[in-house]
């Protein structure tokens, strides 16, 4: 639904994505601006999970847009559904959602019961659950606050979701033979006589994620994460230098069928 880093781009929102099976409906992330393009492509109402990789803005913000259209709908109100997310998102998410704390704490209103009118927030560990038919494999990533990737498995299938992370064996673990991994790729290596180098412990490079993709071993590999400045040709470019196999940019619309 959305693939633009840090910040909605010219061409679309920020991380959301839709994966389905067996009629189930999980979004991965829901950032700035990834529930209008979400509309475009499935029935608000018929979305029967949230899985929000971490808590910064461009990748969780459009859950409190989805809180409303679910509590206000002309219908009535819809059913909650569950969003796992790292601890405290419920906390996070209600301040969002609520105008004005201060106000809402001197009329001894909580934000956080309204956003769990919507919501059931189950907490993510480490581990491996099970989300409707799907088999998720959470492990924590290299950013600055707590972040994990995913791995999704359903019928002998398997997608790895990097979520935004540096460098990290982590992520070769948990991406090991899957068919497909999208991997973050914000950066591009900076250029000969660069005054700076890339920033550790933060993000991948096009480069760092295929180099990732690579020891792995997995299937297909398809960058998101797309900073808006980044120019896409050098990003594949350098993607491709180091990985062999398919390799895509990730674009809102763009889907796949693992069969």
């Amino acid at each position: 639904m959305g693939c633009s880093g840090s910040f909605p781009g010219p061409d679309g929102p920020a991380s959301c994505y839709l994966v389905e099976a067996d009629g189930f409906r999980l979004l991965m992330d829901l950032g700035s601006g990834g529930l209008g393009a979400t509309a475009r492509y499935a029935d608000l109402d018929e979305i029967d999970a949230v899985c929000l990789s971490h808590l910064h803005a461009d990748h969780c913000l459009d859950v409190c847009g989805f809180s409303v259209a679910r509590v206000y709908h002309p219908g009535g109100r819809r059913p909650r559904i569950p969003v796992y997310a790292p601890a405290q998102a419920q906390v996070r998410l209600g301040r969002a959602l609520e105008a004005d704390p201060a106000a809402a704490d001197a009329a001894g209103e909580s934000p956080r019961d309204r956003i769990t009118d919507a919501f059931d927030f189950v907490a993510v560990t480490a581990g491996t659950i099970e989300i409707g038919p799907l088999r998720v494999t959470a492990d924590r990533m290299n950013h600055p606050v707590e972040t994990y990737g995913f791995r999704l498995e359903h019928g002998g299938r398997s997608l790895v979701y990097s979520a935004d992370t540096g460098p990290t064996e982590a992520l070769i673990r948990l991406a090991r033979d899957a068919d497909v991994l999208l991997s973050e790729a914000s950066f591009v290596e900076p250029g000969d006589g660069a005054a700076t180098a890339l920033p550790e412990n933060l993000h991948l490079s096009a480069r760092q994620a295929a180099q990732h993709a690579a020891a792995a071993g997995v299937g297909q590999l398809v960058l998101t994460h797309l900073v808006p400045w980044n120019d896409r040709d050098q990003t594949l470019d350098e993607a491709g230098r180091a990985f062999d196999g398919p390799l895509t940019l990730a674009a809102p619309g763009l889907g796949f069928v693992l069969d």
